[in-house]
């Protein structure tokens, strides 16, 4: 296993690594916001296409192959770190904004009033 991969890894961290890894290639000239945003929207479809035409799939993926799970796993990856990086160029705190994005939802939707399931009416 590559040594510069652990098991738990902070949004600083990836933040980071993010920066150094557009400074060290010359990207930072075509990292703007507009276009990252595009390369996630982008990179949100890839990962919509893996869904497409499967329907409703059981948690933990049971039934799909390891190299299945590892095409989502890198697609979902490219998704997270496209949003660090947009999160990053705009000097956002992203942990920090999810954070208090959960209180908000947290207030908005307060447990006594959840349904646990679905009305078909």
């Amino acid at each position: 296993m590559d040594p510069s991969i652990r098991k738990d890894v902070s949004l600083k961290e990836l933040q980071d690594r993010l920066a150094e890894f557009a400074r060290a290639r010359g990207w930072d000239q075509f990292h703007s916001p507009r276009n990252l945003l595009l390369a996630l929207v982008g990179e949100v479809g890839e990962l919509s296409e893996i869904f497409q035409w499967r329907g409703e799939v059981a948690r933990g993926l049971p039934n799909w192959s390891s190299s299945d799970k590892e095409h989502l796993g890198e697609e979902l990856s490219d998704v997270l770190l496209y949003l660090v990086r947009l999160a990053d160029i705009c000097d956002l705190d992203l942990a920090q904004a999810a954070l208090m994005k959960i209180g908000k939802n947290a207030e908005k939707y307060p447990v006594g009033n959840s349904s646990p399931s679905f009305s078909t009416n």
